[in-house]
């Protein structure tokens, strides 16, 4: 992931992370690929590789001739690294928006959840396009958060908001009203991206049980488990009931929701 934009993004612990978003990641990732229809034997750019969810399936599924994934987090990239061993993947630390490649370079360059947490986006999709050969591919895909896309950060925030009216302008709908097709359409468009295709990718989020949601909303990483730990031990106790009450709960007590992301493919002219 890139730098953190507010106070309650944290986003360096690897762990954490993949407690929180990491599982989901990595369940959606092979969709994205399966959609992207990439061939066999092509350079591959992994821009923002977090822990290397989508680093991993490409590896797994598209038989790439190399792999670099970028990050500007080196705990990520120790969490990737350790977990995505391969002789053609190679894991470095970068900007997302000033990539360390040179122009022309790869063949595919995708992204997946990283957009949002990126100060300037049309600056990163034009350094995506940078280091794309001409004809190669542009990929990339984010959390439909304007429209409630993961149920369990709405019902989070949701909970938050209950308690304490200011949570509500933290919330991932609010911050980020371009997670569209038209938004992030436009924002392809004006880094000079063509053939430009949108479709949704939806994943079942299933929980064990409350506290296998709960748990990593206590960790810190990310918006909502940021906000989680400026709470004092009370405020949080309270939000945490507020939650359970918001879920729907099987007989087993585990919890089923869905999460749906907005994905984006282009070429390079």
């Amino acid at each position: 992931m890139t730098n953190s934009v507010t106070r309650h993004d944290a986003w360096n612990a690897g762990d954490s992370y993949d407690s929180y978003m990491g599982r989901w990641s990595r369940a959606i990732a092979p969709r994205f690929l399966d959609w992207l229809g990439a061939p066999d034997d092509q350079n591959w750019l992994d821009v923002g590789c977090g822990t290397g969810a989508l680093s991993a399936s490409i590896l797994a599924q598209c038989q790439p001739r190399s792999l670099i994934a970028v990050d500007s987090s080196a705990g990520f990239l120790e969490r990737a690294r350790a977990a995505t061993p391969h002789e053609r993947a190679f894991f470095q630390v970068g900007d997302a928006q000033d990539l360390p490649l040179e122009t022309a370079s790869r063949d595919i360059t995708v992204s997946a959840l990283v957009l949002n947490f990126v100060h300037d986006k049309e600056t990163m999709l034009a350094e995506m396009k940078r280091v794309t050969r001409p004809g190669g591919s542009v990929g990339l895909y984010v959390w439909d958060y304007p429209g409630g896309g993961v149920a369990f950060m709405r019902a989070f925030w949701a909970a938050a908001a209950s308690l304490d009216a200011a949570a509500g302008d933290l919330a991932e709908n609010k911050r980020f009203p371009y997670c569209t097709p038209d938004g992030l359409t436009a924002l392809a468009t004006n880094a000079g991206l063509a053939s430009i295709a949108c479709a949704p990718l939806e994943i079942a989020t299933v929980f064990e049980d409350f506290d296998d949601l709960w748990r990593p909303f206590t960790l810190g990483a990310g918006p909502a488990p940021g906000y989680c730990a400026t709470l004092s031990t009370d405020a949080r106790e309270r939000l945490k009931q507020a939650l359970y009450d918001m879920l729907p709960h099987r007989d087993d007590g585990s919890i089923h929701l869905a999460a749906r992301a907005w994905a984006i493919k282009a070429r390079v002219a």
